[in-house]
């Protein structure tokens, strides 16, 4: 088989933020396979890509993947594992006949990305299938760029985590790591700021809502959050200070 699987990092939601190299592979590619998130919406991947890459000579299709919760230490659910399965099989046709796929994915495909998922089961069932993987922009850069917060300076500690954690370990988390980037928070405001509070760290959290679109918003206090985040939402912990007097002194 010598077609070829791209799977391609979109960046957070501002299409000036999807690399070139990303851009220059879609536009050659005649056949787009994306994720989404509902039944019946649309793909936010395709979203970010389509004021930059023309689609009209291209055949799009859409695929849902539900939203339910995976863990590492345990089986995905049967929906989720047909979902992948029918989508490799998806992609599989069309590289069986020579068309090379692109599959847009947020952010960058090495962090939290259906993209892997997709190239694990379609290794599993045909395994010389040729995958290249294409970096993306990650949601948490934009973020920091938005606040004006570096994530690590120096010999800092990083820890990037799902705000799914067990509260125990999110307590671990929080207490060994300099900077902590939550995802997947919209769900556990309400848990993660009660954690925060405990830990002395509330002050220092920043969220930010659906980074890198005309519809970012950023909250410093988590008091102003009456409803529910959106789903693209990512906090900040940020534990040291980053002024002059502190990096330079």
């Amino acid at each position: 088989m010598t077609a070829t699987l791209y799977i391609i990092g979109t960046g957070p939601g501002d299409p000036e933020l999807v690399t070139l190299k990303a851009i220059n592979i879609l536009k050659r590619s005649s056949i787009i396979v994306s994720p989404r998130g509902s039944q019946h919406g649309t793909s936010t991947a395709l979203s970010i890509i389509k004021p930059v890459v023309p689609f009209a000579d291209k055949e799009i299709v859409e695929i849902h993947f539900p939203m339910i919760k995976i863990r590492s230490d345990s089986k995905p659910a049967a929906e989720v594992l047909n979902a992948w399965h029918q989508a490799a099989q998806t992609v599989l046709s069309y590289l069986e006949k020579g068309h090379d796929v692109c599959f847009p994915t947020l952010g960058d495909p090495a962090i939290y990305s259906t993209g892997y998922y997709l190239y694990e089961t379609i290794c599993g069932i045909h395994e010389d299938t040729k995958v290249v993987f294409v970096p993306g922009v990650p949601a948490m850069s934009s973020c920091s760029a938005s606040i004006g917060v570096p994530i690590c300076l120096g010999d800092e500690m990083v820890a990037i985590i799902p705000a799914t954690f067990a509260d125990d370990r999110l307590r671990e988390v929080l207490q060994l790591f300099d900077t902590i980037v939550l995802m997947k928070v919209h769900r556990s405001m309400t848990r993660l700021t009660d954690i925060l509070s405990e830990c002395n760290l509330l002050e220092q959290a920043i969220l930010v809502e659906q980074a890198g679109t005309d519809r970012e918003r950023v909250i410093e206090n988590f008091e102003d959050i009456i409803e529910r985040p959106h789903y693209f939402s990512t906090i900040i912990v940020r534990k040291k200070s980053c002024t002059a007097e502190v990096l330079f002194n």
